[in-house]
């Protein structure tokens, strides 16, 4: 039976390392277009050949657990800023996507007919996180984070980067919005705010948060439904 989207938000994660059995890699190597498999075979490191191939099979996977279309049918083509949506085949469904991996884990977000994005890092992800901060961060952001010490100082800088990221992947424009011209704040829920050159209502979006274990931080961004947030369903599967 099909999975129902309705207003939901569903995130389905796959922790990589789970799947190293090379007849289950083959398999999800044929479900591969042209375009992945050139990009697959371009990276030079087996770690970063296996996160590709594990993600994007999942993503096919998981998009045919919403539509009856075999993993290998389906079509995607870049947006103008690269960000990736169904091309083919047809369905009745406004399926929308985004896939983020890193070490250890791949996510895989689906909405029905919303924008939608998502990303995810390692919690033990070793950065300059002055640096970062100071670069890519709002005022407030950057206060905050410097503020704290040690282990709760790479939280926060998580939170922040990952919420980031997840919006302007949302928004499918990339690096081309700068992140230091919008405000992410983290309480009881996560809001934002625009400088007055970005074109957005702060009200249209809602924001969550993941920790699936120690190990990985992610973010969701998603235009909220009419006057309500949607529901935020995390999964995890395996690639059997």
């Amino acid at each position: 039976m099909a999975e129902v989207l309705g207003e939901a938000v569903h995130v389905w994660l796959c922790r990589v390392d789970t799947v190293p059995d090379p007849d289950m890699l083959a398999r999800c190597a044929q479900l591969l277009d042209a375009v992945e498999t050139r990009r697959w075979q371009r990276y030079r490191f087996d770690k970063d050949r296996h996160l590709f191939l594990v993600g994007h099979a999942l993503l096919r996977s998981t998009l045919s657990r919403y539509a009856d279309v075999d993993p290998a049918r389906w079509r995607f083509r870049l947006q103008e800023f690269g960000r990736p949506e169904v091309a083919g085949p047809q369905t009745n469904l406004d399926l929308r996507f985004n896939l983020s991996h890193t070490r250890g884990l791949a996510v895989v977000l689906v909405t029905l007919g919303t924008d939608c994005g998502v990303d995810v890092e390692p919690a033990d992800r070793s950065v300059d996180i002055e640096s970062l901060a100071r670069r890519n961060f709002a005022d407030s952001e950057r206060t905050d984070v410097l503020a704290r010490a040690d282990e709760d100082q790479r939280r926060r800088f998580l939170e922040y980067w990952t919420l980031k990221e997840s919006y302007i992947k949302a928004r499918g424009v990339g690096l081309a919005l700068p992140l230091t011209k919008f405000t992410m704040t983290v309480g009881d829920r996560v809001t934002i705010a625009f400088d007055p050159a970005i074109d957005d209502d702060p009200e249209d979006w809602q924001f969550h948060l993941v920790r699936p274990a120690a190990t990985h931080q992610l973010a969701v961004a998603v235009r909220r439904g009419p006057a309500l947030d949607r529901p935020v369903v995390v999964r995890e599967t395996t690639m059997t």
